[in-house]
């Protein structure tokens, strides 16, 4: 692991993950930049000392040679270092498993494609909440064609809640760039939006603001949508949603009916037809698609949450990576965890933000192929 050391809730979150399905063993890390910092964490993990490393440079050199090096790496540092890190242990023929977002320019993360394509290293995005078995579920039943064509997507990822100390760098446009509102909350949002429908957004008019007074960020994002079907919608990311819990929340409406699911009641769907009759679907229930049913680890009526989520992500990273280093191919799920592919896809989802912001809003090529 890099990063991910004293105080830090993101690298709980993937040592969780990596054990709940007992798929992975941490052995080795560098776990925050202050050498004191990152000993203290590896003698909390139980880290063998000589595998506490003082740079991700030095622990990609050493495990790389190493019979028992590692085989692949948890990124969960701020987003300017992502690029860095990654690069580095992909070189090594490292696979990675890295926070969001992939990078901070398009140029970054298409390198870090050619890089995953040129070696064969398997790159996973923890854009987590994917691995709800809820999503899952919504998104084989807009795929099977249970709400007609898909016509309108409401994407939200906004909350209120005040940065605590230690992630005061989300802040600086240095470390987390100017638009970190969108690569910070809005990247999620986008990738909820996609992988549930399976459409790709196509155009956007953004509007970006800064809400706190004296921020160096914009912390609030309006941004219209257009999608490769037609359809239109719309994503909210904001850091000021006073009052708000998490705040991720998503609707899509199709021509005969409609889903609708929150991150604060996860373990529920709710699908509504033409009548507007509702049906609640329940993680855990008999019926729902396979894709659902694979990451559910208790019965109906107990909430699963966060770190289940992660750990379905981290497993199917596990299965990639095990037929990688077997020399099978890798056969990975319709549904499965996002992939390089869409950590660029997402880096240009912002960028195409920035520039219809920067030109009054004006509608803006958010596609690859521009």
């Amino acid at each position: 692991m890099v990063g991910g050391g004293p105080d830090s809730g993101i690298g709980e979150s993937h040592r969780i993950a990596m054990r709940l399905d007992n798929r992975f063993q941490l052995v080795a890390g560098v776990f925050s930049r202050n050498p004191e910092k990152s000993r203290q964490t590896g003698r909390q993990l139980g880290i063998a000392p000589e595998r506490v490393y003082g740079s991700y440079e030095h622990m990609a050199d050493v495990e790389a040679e190493r019979p028992d090096g590692i085989r692949c790496v948890a990124i969960a540092t701020p987003h300017n270092s992502h690029f860095d890190i990654a690069r580095r242990f992909i070189e090594r023929n490292i696979h990675v498993i890295c926070d969001k977002p992939l990078a901070l320019t398009l140029d970054h993360a298409l390198e870090l494609h050619r890089l995953v394509d040129s070696t064969g290293t398997v790159l996973a995005l923890t854009h987590n909440y994917s691995g709800y078995p809820m999503v899952r579920q919504a998104a084989r039943m807009v795929r099977d064609g249970q709400i007609g064509d898909v016509r309108i997507v409401q994407v939200e990822h906004a909350h209120g809640k005040p940065l605590a100390p230690q992630r005061l760098w989300r802040t600086d446009p240095t470390v987390a760039d100017k638009a970190n509102v969108m690569f910070d909350l809005g990247t999620h949002a986008h990738h909820l939006a996609r992988f549930v429908t399976g459409l790709e957004v196509s155009m956007v008019s953004a509007q970006l603001t800064t809400m706190v007074p004296g921020r160096a960020i914009y912390d609030n994002a309006h941004v219209h949508l257009r999608f490769d079907n037609g359809a239109v919608g719309s994503l909210w990311a904001s850091m000021v949603a006073v009052g708000q819990e998490h705040g991720l929340r998503l609707r899509v409406f199709g021509e005969t009916g409609s889903l609708h699911w929150r991150h604060e009641d996860a373990q529920h769907l709710l699908l509504r037809d033409r009548s507007a009759t509702a049906r609640v679907l329940v993680a855990g229930q008999s019926d729902l698609a396979t894709e659902a049913n694979r990451h559910v680890r208790v019965s109906a009526g107990h909430a699963e949450g966060f770190f289940a989520a992660f750990a379905n992500l981290y497993s199917e990273f596990a299965d990639a990576v095990r037929a990688r280093d077997h020399g099978e191919p890798i056969d990975p799920p319709d549904l499965g965890f996002p992939t390089v592919r869409d950590g660029v896809i997402g880096v240009r989802f912002v960028e195409a933000t920035k520039e219809s912001h920067s030109a009054d809003g004006a509608w803006t090529n958010a596609s690859l192929m521009h």
